[in-house]
């Protein structure tokens, strides 16, 4: 916008300028042309004053005439801005008076002709006419250096050119800096709109942007609430659904999971092969169900992680250990009967943020962890103060933004590590979307957990990092999954 609009404006302003020039150089010259014009009739009608002032002896013809210049002639020689001189020659063009620094000049005919001619660097107007005056038959020739039509080339470089050169650069600079100032509101107003993100649908301030550009404020105002309503009935919508769902499918759950006890049952005590038909069925039912169960459950913890919902509320101070302890709690039966190893290690440390949201990025991370992790393997919660180079992210892969925190920056951070499958590089931009599943994943799921994680990340201003833990002889593999936060 910067490089057109600008330059647009800058070619308006100085285009009008140039023009200015342009035509103030032709009038110059027609003026310099007119003043030549009017010197030339002047030499026309001095050449016959010449002619009077030519006097010869008639007792010695072959002498030089005598000149007895006439009081305008005079004057002439004596008051011209410019250098002048004449020159009074015999028909040969022999020298008979006057200056003899103005070259021979003879002319065809009796009619008066006008030559140019530079000595010592001062162009000469020059009129050349026959005349019979009382000494006979002459040449006579009158010179004027003030003639403006022959300095007309070096005024106008020096007077004209260069002066409005130097007038247009000025104006150019000064225009620039204007149209700069003049635009730099809009530039404001593209600059916060790129900086913004993109759940961010409020309102720009249109009494802070120029006058010209309020009806664009106001319409982009119009859109982001038309955006923003239609965001927040999705929200809405998803949310509603999901706790609709909730309570049939928890007692839907509830009976299943009775169904599928009481099957169990009956299989131990040897009921027989319709039984044990049964028994399948029911368990692929109990699987299903708790699969909606669970999807009910992340779609309504996505809905309540999304940036507005959070917009009215303020953030708290958060113990990172309490917060790793009760997720631990929770999680810690699923792990023992899967033989999984779950532990913790944490420190004292405090952070801002929503705790119900940084609850469920570390139920839904460990989840996770819990599921892909095989039996007899290791997974660990674990908090921690980032202050040192040893701490920070160099060279760990980062899902979505592609940086890292730079070393010796001050934060605390949350993170949860296992020695499952992992996931690789090229996945781990992919893993943070919804409902992306790694390909080759056995393990039973929605797709949603770490989308949930990465939306709560963005709530509080951070990301995911996600990394190998672990060097074996196959390859890289376990899963470090890293939220920062600040202090």
């Amino acid at each position: 916008m910067k490089s057109g609009l600008q330059r647009r404006l800058l070619m308006l302003l100085l285009l009008p300028l140039v023009i200015w020039v342009m035509v103030s150089a032709y009038f110059d010259y027609r003026t310099a042309s007119n003043v030549a014009l009017q010197k030339d009739e002047r030499l026309l009608r001095l050449i016959p004053l010449l002619a009077d002032s030519v006097i010869a002896p008639a007792e010695k013809p072959d002498l030089l005439p005598v000149l007895l210049l006439a009081p305008e002639m005079a004057s002439f020689l004596k008051d011209s801005t410019g250098a002048t001189g004449f020159r009074v020659s015999n028909l040969d063009g022999k020298f008979a008076g006057g200056d003899a620094w103005i070259a021979s000049m003879v002319p065809s005919t009796l009619e008066p002709e006008f030559h140019s001619i530079e000595d010592r660097g001062v162009i000469y107007r020059i009129a050349v006419q026959r005349v019979r005056t009382s000494g006979g038959e002459l040449i006579l020739q009158l010179a004027d250096g003030s003639d403006a039509r022959q300095q007309w080339v070096r005024s106008i470089l020096f007077e004209v050119l260069l002066p409005n050169l130097i007038l247009v650069i000025a104006v150019g600079f000064a225009v620039n800096w204007a149209v700069t100032r003049a635009l730099k509101p809009l530039l404001d107003l593209k600059d916060a709109v790129e900086r913004r993100s993109p759940r961010d649908l409020s309102a720009i301030d249109a009494e802070a942007t120029p006058a010209e550009v309020q009806p664009l404020v106001s319409a982009l105002n119009r859109l982001f609430s038309l955006v923003n309503d239609q965001a927040e009935g999705q929200r809405r919508f998803v949310a509603d659904a999901a706790h609709q769902l909730r309570t049939p499918l928890a007692g839907l759950q509830a009976q299943v999971e009775a169904w599928a006890q009481a099957a169990t049952a009956a299989d131990a005590k040897g009921a027989g092969g319709m039984v044990t038909l049964s028994t399948e069925k029911i368990f692929k039912l109990r699987s299903a169900t708790r699969r909606t169960s669970q999807l009910a459950n992340q779609l309504l913890a996505l809905s309540r992680a999304d940036t507005s919902a959070t917009s009215a509320q303020p953030m708290q101070r958060i113990h990172l250990k309490d917060l790793c302890e009760s997720v631990l709690s929770i999680h810690l039966d699923a792990a023992t009967a899967k033989g999984i190893d779950l532990g913790m290690e944490t420190e004292p440390l405090q952070t801002s943020g929503y705790e119900w949201l940084l609850r469920e990025l570390l139920g839904n991370l460990v989840d996770n962890a819990v599921k892909y992790t095989p039996a007899g393997g290791t997974v660990t919660i674990r908090c921690g103060r980032i202050n040192s180079a040893r701490d920070a992210l160099a060279g760990v892969d980062l899902a979505g933004s592609g940086d890292a925190r730079p070393a010796g920056a001050v934060g605390v951070f949350v993170e949860v590590e296992d020695d499952g499958p992992g996931i690789a590089p090229e996945e781990r931009a992919k893993a943070v979307q919804r409902f992306y599943r790694v390909l080759g994943t056995q393990v039973e799921g929605n797709g949603l957990g770490l989308a949930i994680a990465d939306e709560i990340a963005s709530v509080h201003g951070s990301h995911l990092a996600l990394s190998y833990t672990l060097q074996a002889i196959d390859g890289p593999r376990g899963l470090r999954v890293r939220l920062e936060l600040s202090v």
